[in-house]
């Protein structure tokens, strides 16, 4: 099946879906970024400002400012607790509203892959970095289907549903970070991945989060008839794994890179 469309204009919907695990994966990068005390920020892609929120609580930043396209997003952002203390504005990534060398670090959280031309996005943000500053991302593994929906996304194969495709699937991928930074002429690029491990309440809670009405997923499922909706749920809950108190724990895993912009 051809890759599906995703709109992230749904911003409740969004953060109950995936709010949990980017507040996870959130610190773990940032420490490994490394960034300098009283840096100036942007936020590629800031969605409903969770990695502005985490880097205000651990890296002292100078300023933060974060741009989404999709104005929904932006709207909870400015309502949420970094709302007071960074500039979000809506804006197309592939055409940043910045001059050139603004920020001492340039980031974008689960993005780049959704991006439509993401060589285009990643030169945009080299642009806007200034000289020897950092540029970095980072995207769950869809390729290896280790992102928070890759247990939904599996069972439904099982259970002969032909799924659509992540959008940049293959921009996903370590390698195609890697050559995609390179190419836009960003230096001394390295690469890890980031596994993080959640527990949802109960089968409950996990398909409440895993089935936001925007997903095109859960349009494939709500076209199901009933009784091969109720088959596939009892499916989806028999391949999760399960405690003794009902609680459903997995893990997800994010590819992560950061580079320089180049000094000269």
């Amino acid at each position: 099946m051809a890759e599906a469309a995703f709109r992230f204009d749904d911003s409740v919907a969004y953060e109950r879906f995936m709010g949990r695990w980017s507040r996870a994966v959130a610190p773990v990068f940032l420490a490994w970024l490394g960034a300098r005390r009283r840096a100036s920020w942007l936020d590629v892609g800031c969605g409903t400002g969770i990695l502005a929120e985490t880097l205000l609580e651990l890296c002292a930043p100078a300023s933060v400012h974060g741009v989404d396209p999709a104005a929904a997003q932006v709207d909870a952002a400015s309502r949420g607790p970094a709302g007071g203390q960074v500039d979000f504005q809506v804006a197309d990534a592939r055409k940043l509203p910045f001059a050139n060398g603004s920020f001492d670090v340039v980031a974008s959280a689960l993005v780049i892959n959704f991006i439509a031309e993401p060589a285009a996005a990643v030169a945009e943000m080299r642009r806007v970095a200034r000289a020897g500053g950092a540029v970095a991302g980072y995207v769950w593994a869809f390729s290896e289907e280790l992102s928070p929906s890759g247990p939904l996304r599996k069972a439904m194969r099982r259970f002969g549903i032909d799924v659509p495709g992540i959008p940049g699937t293959e921009t996903s991928r370590i390698d195609s970070l890697r050559a995609l930074f390179e190419n836009a002429a960003l230096e001394q690029a390295e690469v890890r991945t980031i596994d993080v491990c959640l527990a949802y309440a109960d089968f409950q809670d996990f398909w409440q989060a895993q089935t936001p009405a925007y997903a095109p997923t859960t349009k494939i499922i709500s076209a199901l008839k009933d009784g091969d909706r109720a088959r596939l749920m009892r499916s989806v809950q028999a391949a999760l794994p399960a405690g003794p108190n009902g609680s459903i724990e997995y893990c997800a895993r994010a590819n992560a890179i950061k580079a320089r912009a180049p000094r000269a």
